[in-house]
């Protein structure tokens, strides 16, 4: 009589549980190293904003207003004779999370605000869901 060979019912479950047991540990720390990278990304993202603004400022001689926002950018807004751009080599990127980034000038922070909202995407919070600012 050929043997046969192969694992039972018992030896699958018990190495589906360990399976189990180790996705329940590292998911929650691989997740929450996820988050503060599109953190990092949103702070780097305004941080090269903030240097195309300042050459847009040094080119134009002031910010761009809200209504041109961030296209300005890329883009040259009518009547801006002294536009020298396009100040990024791409489009305007959204945040880590798919939303524009917020724009306005003047700003109550400075001469501008430039800001994304978080993950939640509503002002305050906190954790991810804080708001990623220029000042």
């Amino acid at each position: 009589m050929p043997s046969q060979s192969g694992f039972t019912l018992l030896e699958l479950l018990v190495v589906m549980v360990i399976i189990g047991l180790l996705a329940g540990y590292v998911a929650p720390r691989f997740f929450a190293q996820v988050g503060k990278s599109e953190v990092k990304v949103a702070k780097a993202q305004i941080d090269g904003l903030e240097k195309a603004l300042d050459q847009y400022r040094l080119d134009v001689g002031k910010y761009p207003t809200t209504e041109q926002g961030l296209a300005a950018l890329n883009e040259k807004p009518a009547g801006e004779a002294k536009w020298a751009g396009p100040y990024l080599k791409k489009a305007v990127p959204p945040d880590p999370w798919g939303r524009p980034y917020v724009y306005k000038q003047p700003g109550e922070h400075g001469e501008y605000d430039l800001l994304s909202y978080g993950k939640d995407g509503q002002p305050g919070g906190s954790g991810e869901d804080a708001d990623i600012t220029s000042w």
